[in-house]
């Protein structure tokens, strides 16, 4: 693998196909929703500053986002993990995404990021006293379509998702930067994103997604404990249990990777990603394997049931 990309070669399992329309987006801010253009935050806000605060990624399809309420769930226990005060109940966290949506007139392909955060303090320090005007809300909402070209590739990086005792890597908190730099050193290895391993030396997640491989038939993912709980991982489990497809929560090893037959990536924005290649070393056929292509369709299926 070269030492690194040209711009035409890097890719991300967050990449789209460009909508001249996210020009013109609406965005909600704190009971506003805004022109793009108008959409500012005060330098002073907690998230800015210290990056406190929690978020959610929501797809719309069919005029329905996907599995709204396990997000509400994740958002509402994620901020009181941290003790935020989201200032309004579920009722009106969904009422701001309906509106929002609406004022954009989006029905499908979109995606939503929900952020929330402590607010803007009176002086530019640590304590969460000194936010004292309330939470931030905002909302953005973009056509989004994914464009991946062909799978992608992983380079594993020293940097591990928090312990629990210190960042704990089931909260979608605005604190991202080991996740950033674990990004950024594959990328300097000539892959797409980074392949994360837990503090046992197991692998665990990616920088941005959850991370599968089959092998023999059978499904392998981590067993959670230091990974995102993430809402499509979870999805992905209970479609392999109730389709007869063996699906195990466990450690494993590079070894175990490096010799799967397939291995994908879950997130709530490209649902399954194929990964081609990780150190190099090519997975499988290089492709999507079959394992991985029935799981989408039994995912699709999903999604068309829930947001029918």
């Amino acid at each position: 693998m070269s030492e690194s990309l040209s711009m035409s070669e890097k890719m991300s399992t967050h990449q789209a196909t460009e909508d001249q329309r996210n020009e013109e987006i609406l965005i909600y801010l704190n009971g506003k929703i805004v022109p793009k253009v108008e959409a500012t935050v005060s330098v002073y806000d907690s998230g800015f500053m210290l990056g406190d605060g929690v978020w959610e990624g929501l797809r719309l399809y069919n005029g329905t986002w996907a599995f709204a309420d396990e997000h509400l769930d994740r958002l509402f226990e994620a901020a009181k993990a941290i003790d935020l005060d989201i200032g309004m109940d579920r009722a009106g966290v969904k009422t701001a995404l309906l509106e929002t949506q609406k004022a954009n007139e989006m029905t499908s392909d979109a995606h939503a990021r929900l952020m929330i955060t402590r607010g803007v303090k009176t002086r530019p320090f640590q304590h969460p006293s000194l936010s004292q005007q309330g939470p931030t809300m905002v909302i953005i909402m973009e056509h989004s379509k994914p464009n991946l070209p062909r799978p992608i590739r992983l380079a594993t990086v020293p940097h591990l998702r928090g312990l629990p005792m210190t960042q704990d890597p089931k909260l979608n908190s605005h604190s991202k930067l080991n996740c950033i730099l674990a990004c950024i050193a594959a990328e300097k290895a000539g892959a797409d994103e980074g392949l994360m391993l837990d503090v046992n030396g197991f692998v665990n997640t990616t920088n941005a997604c959850n991370f599968f491989i089959v092998r023999k038939g059978a499904v392998w993912t981590s067993t959670g404990d230091y990974c995102m709980n993430g809402i499509t991982r979870q999805k992905v489990i209970d479609l392999c249990r109730a389709n007869d497809i063996p699906v195990y929560e466990r450690n494993y090893s590079l070894v175990d990777t490096y010799g799967a037959d397939e291995a994908f990536l879950t997130g709530t924005f490209g649902a399954q990603t194929p990964v081609g290649d990780i150190d190099g070393r090519q997975i499988g056929s290089g492709k999507m394997g079959p394992v991985t292509e029935r799981i989408r369709g039994l995912y699709k299926a999903l999604i068309e049931a829930e947001c029918a």
